[in-house]
Order: C-alpha cells, then structure tokens, then sequence
C-alpha cells in the first residue's frame, strides 16, 4: 500500500494531526537504506558519567539557598511568568486501551483532575494565573477534552502532537486488521508543536517566561517554586531534572567526546555499566520561551513495537534531547516523600503500589 492508496478514515486523521507526507517518505527512505536502524541508535563515541559538578542539588528545604529559590520562583510565579505543559499524548495503549489521564489516580479522581487541581489550588493561593496547555495526540485528543471539560478546574488550552504511519521491517507500511497503523512518534514533537500551533505564541501573550513540562502520569512533578526557582538562578534555558537511581534503567545525562546532555536507553552501547551513572532522566523540564522559540535537530530512534502477534518499526524523537542544543541545567531533586519529583504510572500494577505515598503527596502544599 502507498500513500495515494490511503482510506478515507485514515487520511482524515492524518490531515488533522499535521502529518507531513515529504518527512516520512524521507525517512522511510532511510529505513530502507538501513541508515536507520536500531545499530543507529547507538551513539559512537567516548561516553563517561556526568561529573559531580556537572549537577546541581536541589537545596534542602530552610537552607539558605532554599530560601533564595523558594523566593526567586515565588515572584516568578506572582507575576504570571510561569505556565505548564502536560505531555497527554502518546498512544493510550497501557490502561487497556482507556486515555491514561482520565483514568481514576488516587480516591476517584483522574490524573488529569489532580494535575490540573495542584496548579489551580498553586494560582489561587498566590492570587495570580498559571496558564496551562495540553500536547495530546490522535489516540487522546477527544476523550482528554471531554473528560477536562466536566472538572471543576480552569480549562487549559490544547495542542495537538503529530501522527505517524507504522512501518514493517523493510520499510512497507504496516497494515492492522486491514489498514495502516498509526501512531504518535514521540514527546519530541512537543518541539515543534508548540511552536506551529501558536501555543508559544499564545504563552507569550499571557506574559509567560518559563514553561514547566511534565508527563499526566507523573503526580510528583507539580509547579514548585523552589523548582522554578533553582531553574532561573540556573540562568539557562533549559532545567532538567534528574533523580537518584534505584534500580532505574534508560535515559540519563552523559558526557559524550566531552559535551554533556541526555541520551536515551538505547543510545547507549551494548555492555556500557549504566551503575557508573548515578542518576537517570525524570522527564520533567522547564524552558525559557526564548529558548523554545528554535528549530530543533533532534535524532530519530528506530523503535521496534509488538504489535499484536508482529513486529512494527516506529521512527521516534525525543524533547530531552534539546539538552545537546541548548545551555541545560541538570537539576538532581528527591523522588520520594512529600517533595518527591518522581511518581509515574506505567502500568495498572505501578498504581496500586503508589496509592498511599501518592496520597500523602497530594495532600500537601508546595507552600507549606
């Protein structure tokens, strides 16, 4: 099947979720030629951990610098400097085919209800906004509305990521029941999106400065102004934040042939001993809009994804990587307790492990 040879259904969901038809021939090419390949994941070069000083330690709470933070990120936030993204996309594949953020979290309320709550309750309690925007995807995009729609929070504004086409392992579009699979080709889009959308646009409008990214299914990663904070005494355009290791694999920054930024698990070589890294990549950032407002280079990673009884070749970006382009901060923040950072819900069976500490989290304030 090629593209002139696409269903209706299927054409109408590509056309309303951006695909671009010249980037994907252009890279089902590189397939094909095997320029693409999961061998190319892999990064060649001198790889070694991030030094000591390569990281800055969130402070601890009544410190001196905790209270410069805590300060900095409060006038910030007083001022309707900072908004939030919350990535929703993705493929709504893990919950049983149910959207991930309107699926009920902690005491009968949904991830999206308890993310969008904390930064409201955060707003009202400074008397000031924080505006808030939602990457969805075509697997996510109507249920997400509808569901945000019936909470009693102030409703965000959405933008969409894009759809790709699955491909089988010779570069062929690959068929399920009969027609071409579909799918979202990473939270790298989220670079790209937020610009061709307008929603950077519309930020800057609001007066907004610094935006804070963070997935639905992470409860941890709430609007902090200790976190806003140590992101604009950083004075880089981009805050990572990173966490302790406890038996964490994948992603992680890394100094490779001496530059240091965030690889992906599968970039790394076979045999390299991820223990000689301390700390792993949470997934949680916050940009400068200036520092957003770029075009972007981003790799594409070769994923292999079962699908159903087969095997289907997905082409995939990631946002981390921006790391390698702009001045990052790699911000190290406690994943556990009441100023955990690190909550997320893979699957079914992470929720019922997290009840209890979730909920001593959401219990309390970031003021407090």
């Amino acid at each position: 099947m090629t593209l002139e040879h696409l269903d209706p259904r299927t054409r109408e969901v590509l056309a309303r979720f951006g695909f671009d038809p010249t980037r994907f021939e252009e890279l089902r090419a590189r397939v094909v030629s095997g320029e693409l390949s999961p061998a190319s994941n892999v990064v060649s070069g001198h790889l070694e951990p991030p030094r000591d000083s390569d990281l800055e330690v969130l402070p601890e709470p009544g410190s001196d610098a905790w209270c410069s933070a805590r300060e900095a990120g409060l006038a910030a936030l007083s001022k309707g400097k900072v908004g939030q993204i919350v990535l929703a996309g993705g493929m709504a594949t893990r919950f049983g085919g149910v959207v991930k953020g309107i699926v009920h979290a902690v005491d009968g309320r949904s991830f999206l209800d308890w993310k969008l709550s904390a930064t409201a309750r955060l707003a009202e309690e400074l008397s000031s906004v924080i505006p808030v925007a939602l990457m969805t995807s075509f697997a996510t995009d109507d249920d997400t509305r509808a569901h945000v729609r019936a909470l009693d929070v102030p409703l965000p504004r959405f933008f969409p990521q894009s759809v790709s086409l699955r491909l089988t392992a010779e570069g062929e579009l690959f068929e399920e029941d009969g027609a071409p699979s579909l799918y979202a080709p990473g939270h790298g889009d989220l670079l790209e999106a937020v610009r061709h959308s307008g929603m950077l646009r519309a930020f800057r409008a609001q007066g907004v400065q610094h935006v804070a990214v963070s997935n639905v299914d992470n409860l941890g990663a709430r609007i902090d102004p200790v976190i806003v904070g140590a992101h604009l005494l950083g004075g880089r355009p981009l805050t990572t934040e990173v966490a302790g290791k406890e038996g964490d694999m994948g992603g992680a920054p890394v100094r490779f042939d001496g530059r240091l930024g965030l690889l992906e698990g599968p970039e790394f070589p076979p045999g390299f001993d991820h223990d000689r890294i301390a700390v792993f990549n949470t997934n949680t950032a916050t940009f400068t809009l200036a520092g957003l407002d770029r075009d972007f280079a981003l790799r594409w990673l070769h994923v292999r994804k079962q699908v159903g009884d087969r095997e289907a070749v997905q082409l995939e970006r990631l946002y981390h990587h921006a790391s390698w382009e702009l001045p990052t901060t790699y911000l190290q923040v406690p994943r556990n307790g009441v100023r955990g950072r690190f909550f997320p819900i893979k699957e079914p069976e992470d929720l019922e492990r997290s009840r209890a500490p979730l909920r001593e989290l959401l219990a309390a304030s970031v003021l407090d």
